[in-house]
Order: C-alpha cells, then sequence, then structure tokens
C-alpha cells in the first residue's frame, strides 16, 4: 500500500514541478515577445531614418549638382527624374 501512495506522492510531486515550469516559460515566452516587438519596433525607426537620409543625400546631389553650374539640359534631366520619381511615389500612396 505505501508504494501505491509514494507513486501517486512522486506524481502529485512531478505535476507541480511542470506546472511550475510551464509558469515560468510563459513568462519568458512573454518576455522573449516583448523583446521581439521593441526590435521590430527599432528596426522601423532606423528604416525611417535611413529612407530620410537618402532623401536629404538626394536633395543634397541636386543642390551640389546645380552649384556646379551644369548645363541646363542635365539639369532639366535631373529634375525630370525628380519629378517622375515623386509622381510614382504619388501613385503608389493612392493605391
Amino acid at each position: 500500500m505505501k508504494s501505491a501512495v509514494t507513486l501517486v506522492a512522486g506524481i502529485d510531486y512531478k505535476v507541480r514541478k511542470l506546472i511550475e515550469k510551464n509558469g515560468i516559460l510563459k513568462g519568458e515566452n512573454q518576455r522573449l515577445n516583448n523583446e521581439v516587438n521593441s526590435l521590430n519596433k527599432r528596426i522601423e525607426d532606423l528604416q525611417k531614418e535611413i529612407n530620410e537620409i537618402h532623401e536629404k543625400l538626394t536633395a543634397l546631389k541636386l543642390a551640389k549638382s546645380l552649384n556646379r553650374e551644369e548645363s541646363r539640359t542635365n539639369v532639366k534631366l535631373k529634375i525630370n527624374e525628380l519629378v517622375r520619381e515623386i509622381d510614382h511615389c504619388i501613385g503608389l500612396l493612392n493605391k
């Protein structure tokens, strides 16, 4: 009879340990999910920053090209290229 009681006590102990471990793992999983969300937000912010810097670089290149007094046709071509790019972006936004 003691062996049955011992088995039940052993099973009870193991079940409690599993429940405890499950709680710990759920907490760790939640922490990791929060970390993933935080890192994804950081990636988005950095991507926005990269895009802003790229736009500033393009504007700076255009300004420098205008300061070099290039021929009028080259300047017009660059302006037309930028206008086409802006139109394309507007078209994408309207979809």
